[in-house]
């Protein structure tokens, strides 16, 4: 959680711009969001905490982007995915 709000503090106006983005396109959010993708996440490769996160939830992260190509037109499907990575997140 702790990371997650310094990210969103940090960083808050490119995760907006990407939420915004995703919602908007929820058909090929992944195409028409990925400039706004990068910009969030070298926004957050530069907080410590964020880094740490990224390396100790590697695995969870991944299998949810992957839950997100598969379920395109309906993300709703990636709950649990998004559930693990955040527990995951609060535990570093």
């Amino acid at each position: 959680q702790a990371a997650l709000e310094i990210t969103a503090r940090y960083c808050r106006s490119e995760m907006e711009q990407y939420g915004r983005c995703v919602a908007a396109s929820p058909a090929s959010w992944q195409r028409d969001c990925h400039r706004l993708r990068l910009s969030m996440s070298r926004c957050a490769a530069a907080h410590p905490i964020v880094q740490q996160i990224r390396r100790d939830c590697a695995e969870p992260f991944a299998a949810f982007e992957q839950c997100l190509k598969e379920n395109q037109a309906s993300v709703i499907n990636c709950s649990d995915h998004v559930n693990a990575f955040l527990l995951c997140a609060d535990r570093v």
